[in-house]
């Protein structure tokens, strides 16, 4: 049995040495981007419909809870934010609940890691408030 268990432990030590160190960060570089804010747990993982309307109320309250919030642009990037403006609190801050759901335009510094974006929101230039009406498809969302 011990021996099968070193086996098994050489093996996975081989098949992460050949898969190579995790990619480091890159310096963040200024962008801006336009898109939806959205709760990155039930857009990501498919619980339920995870846009406009529909999922606003439940997004907010992700959002209080910590569930990180991500900007969705035109191409299905998410961009996941860490920061908005001054705020020193990453996640469930005030700025980022009352948003929640709309449709903005952020200039801040991404930051690309193991394929992940991440942004520091040092502005929110634009906001245009829910203009992806989904209730009228989907219903609100949790029911009740």
């Amino acid at each position: 049995m011990m021996r099968k268990f070193a086996n098994l432990l050489i093996v996975g030590l081989a098949i992460l040495m050949l898969m190579g160190p995790a990619q480091s960060a890159s310096k963040g570089r200024s962008v801006t981007i336009t898109g939806e804010l959205i709760d990155s747990w039930c857009y990501v993982t498919e619980i339920m419909y995870a846009l406009g309307t529909a999922h606003h109320q439940r997004a907010i309250w992700c959002a209080v809870g910590g569930i990180p919030v991500s900007v969705r642009d035109d191409q299905d990037n998410l961009y996941v934010v860490l920061k908005i403006e001054a705020d020193d609190t990453s996640v469930a801050n005030q700025r980022l609940i009352t948003i929640q759901g709309h449709k903005v335009t952020v200039k801040g510094d991404l930051y690309r890691r193991d394929g992940v974006n991440y942004i520091f929101v040092t502005q929110v230039a634009d906001d245009q408030g829910i203009i992806n009406l989904t209730h009228k498809i989907y219903g609100v969302q949790p029911g009740g």
